[in-house]
């Protein structure tokens, strides 16, 4: 009591100063600190701190003291001064937003610092709920309520689509809000209701709300609306050949999508439920045309498609094996008929032609096997005929009985083998067969009635090779004789002068044999002389003479013939 009275009278002396008010903010259930003189340093000549506000005192602190509390209401437990002279008020709460006074006295001044305090608590959490089941294109729905409870201040709502600003315009857009105090606690909740008039785009688009810093969670709708447009789709990985299947595919865009369809197939309607495909199997050219599909409920929503089946055909006559004649004709009937454009190619013996081959008057060189290709796009069809000449029956097949007209014989280029070589005509193709084996043997194409076969020996000793070239008509066979290479390589080093003596030796046959026919001559004219007179003496008839003489000239005449067949050689 004493200290007080001394107090009393101390401050009536003393000048009394009040400063403009400040604000603090504070976090709802936090500790709040409230600044005396704005966080000022406390001046060197300071005596009391004192912190009260409109029903009281709360506590007091004398220089180099401990703060007092001398609260007595609710406040008796929360407050505590800091070191700088704040006044720290525990569990703040929306009760505590109120005028606070610090009071100090410094030498002969006496301040106050009054700090109004707000109390502040976000929202609980921010959500939407009472959401729409679906948006309809065109139609006015509640898509959902966005609530932000326990909040001080009352929360204000903000609506977004896809992260952008929704802004009501009383018409596409409507937003209504309304705020509600919790009678204990004082906090508010806000709510807030969107009113939303879909369009097409919507679909998939996020909507969320927001108040302060807190977003609710994003929610999406579906958005309905009556199919617009159908469209038809034919499912092909290329040109639609004969023999293929065809899928038809049937798209619309409402939302829901329609799950059945009608597919007009060629006259015929064929519905289809839980599915938007049809297939047509085994297509052919017949399949070509006209082909739609609508929706169920409404059969002037539809589209439709005009499909081609490619197709080719083909017919070649002749075919198989041909024979004809020399001289005769032969008539080609080719037959087209395709979907499109064709490109036809001819080929004999895998031999390009220019043209489709004209055979007016057969030779043996028309002989061969004749192709036919005819494209169109990826479709590729094929005929052929094997056209075999044979003889007329007046030449009794002679002209196509095999024959060898070349027998020939070369080194090789190595020197260490031997070439021979076989070239004959006939037809049909003959076959060449040799009497000795070879290392290697090369047949050349069959062309025009001729064929030419070589083989490569390796002849050690001298021998006879023969060729035989036969067919069905019969055969022919050469001999040819084939010295050794050693043979030869001896002969080739005795050089001019050995060629010399081999010319003298041939020309000293020849002689020879010459004079040898002159000395049968002789002694067949002594012959015939003797037996005349002879006949004169006895009476004997020429007649027998005169065959005597027939046979003696036919012997000479053989000897003659061998004679030259030597010189020949």
């Amino acid at each position: 009591m004493h200290f007080s009275s001394c107090l009393c009278t101390l401050l009536v002396a003393l000048v009394y100063q009040v400063s403009a008010m400040d604000t603090v903010i504070g976090l709802y259930g936090e500790t709040v600190e409230v600044p005396c003189n704005n966080g000022a340093p406390k001046p060197k000549d300071l005596f009391i701190t004192k912190w009260k506000y409109d029903n009281g005192d709360l506590l007091t602190q004398l220089k180099d003291q401990d703060a007092s509390v001398i609260a007595t209401d609710k406040y008796k437990d929360r407050v505590s001064m800091a070191e700088n002279s704040s006044l720290l008020i525990a569990k703040a709460s929306l009760k505590d937003e109120k005028t606070f006074t610090c009071m100090v006295v410094a030498g002969a001044d006496i301040s106050e610092y009054p700090v109004k305090l707000l109390i502040h608590k976000a929202p609980t959490r921010v959500e939407i709920t009472a959401l729409a089941t679906e948006l309809e294109i065109g139609k006015p729905t509640q898509l959902g309520q966005c609530s932000a409870p326990d909040a001080n201040p009352a929360a204000n709502i903000t609506w977004f689509k896809n992260k952008k600003h929704l802004v009501a315009d009383g018409k596409g857009i409507i937003i209504s809000s309304k705020v509600n105090v919790d009678e204990v606690t004082g906090l508010t909740t806000t709510s807030s209701t969107l009113q939303y008039t879909a369009e097409k785009g919507d679909t998939d688009a996020l909507f969320t709300c927001g108040a302060l810093n807190a977003l609710s969670s994003p929610v999406s709708f579906t958005v309905t609306y009556p199919t617009e447009r159908v469209s038809l789709h034919v499912i092909s990985k290329g040109p639609l050949m004969e023999g293929d299947n065809v899928t038809l595919k049937c798209k619309a865009d409402g939302n829901p999508l329609p799950t059945s369809f009608n597919f007009h197939i060629q006259r015929k309607v064929v519905k289809v439920e839980n599915s938007d495909s049809y297939t047509v199997t085994d297509v052919t050219r017949d399949s070509t045309g006209e082909y739609k599909c609508s929706i169920i409920d409404n059969a002037k929503m539809e589209d439709s498609k005009n499909i081609t089946i490619n197709y080719l055909d083909m017919s070649l006559s002749p075919s198989g094996k041909v024979m004809k004649s020399a001289g005769e004709s032969l008539a080609l009937n080719l037959q087209t008929d395709a979907s499109g454009e064709l490109r036809v190619s001819w080929t004999k013996d895998n031999g390009k032609l220019d043209k489709m081959p004209k055979f007016d008057k057969l030779t043996y060189s028309d002989s061969g096997k004749y192709e036919v290709v005819v494209t169109m796009g990826a479709l590729i069809k094929k005929a052929s005929f094997e056209l075999v000449i044979e003889a007329e029956e007046a030449m009794l097949l002679l002209a196509g009985i095999p024959v060898i007209r070349r027998l020939a014989k070369q080194r090789g280029e190595d020197g260490q083998h031997k070439v021979l070589t076989c070239e004959a005509e006939g037809s049909p193709k003959p076959t060449v067969a040799w009497s000795v084996n070879g290392t290697s043997a090369d047949e050349s194409p069959y062309v025009n009635g001729k064929i030419s076969h070589k083989l490569t020996i390796v002849p050690t000793v001298n021998l006879t090779v023969v060729c035989t070239v036969s067919n069905e008509l019969g055969q022919d066979t050469r001999a040819i004789n084939v010295s050794t290479l050693f043979e030869e390589v001896r002969m080739d080093k005795q050089g001019s002068s050995d060629d010399s003596d081999t010319t003298k030796l041939v020309v000293g046959v020849i002689v020879g044999l010459l004079l040898a026919t002159v000395v049968v001559g002789l002694a067949y004219w002594l012959y015939m002389k003797k037996s005349k007179q002879g006949s004169w003496k006895t009476g004997e008839k020429e007649d027998g003479s005169t065959e005597e003489s027939k046979k003696l000239e036919e012997k000479i005449e053989e000897k003659l013939e061998e004679n030259s067949q030597k010189v020949e050689v």
